[in-house]
């Protein structure tokens, strides 16, 4: 049974960070620089931490002995200017597993992994991110 106490927790929690597993936090760290992340901790080999040049979140990395079976971790991150981030990327030689494509939940995105092979969606969705013409009210 929900108390006052619970409610007000859930209405006043936020996202603070997303951590992906690594073989290899170092080689990680350069992947991730290159998307454009911004490194702030940095304890190799077993942890790093970047923040995003918008928003409150951050994302970090901690080694693992064994990554995870199946399609592993998907993270998305959104700029306003998914085709030319992607054209700056490949210039970087970062290879796309998807080149940036409209879908149907009225997102364009492109799709590649990082150097452990968790799945990284580079996105724009605009308004419909978190309001799209289906959302609940």
């Amino acid at each position: 049974m929900p108390t006052a106490h619970n409610e007000l927790i859930t209405k006043i929690m936020n996202l603070n960070q997303v951590t992906v597993p690594s073989l290899n936090v170092a080689r990680s760290i350069s992947f991730y620089e290159k998307l454009g992340l911004r490194l702030i901790v940095k304890a190799l080999p077993h942890y790093a931490r970047f923040e995003c040049k918008e928003g409150d979140a951050t994302f970090s990395i901690h080694q693992v002995e064994k990554l995870p079976n199946g399609d592993g971790i998907y993270v998305y991150f959104e700029t306003k200017h998914l085709d030319n981030e992607v054209e700056r990327l490949k210039g970087e030689g970062i290879y796309f597993n998807q080149l940036p494509t409209n879908q149907s939940w009225l997102w364009k995105e492109a799709r590649l992994k990082d150097p452990d092979g968790n799945q990284i969606i580079l996105y724009y969705a605009g308004i419909n991110r978190k309001n799209p013409p289906w959302r609940i009210d």
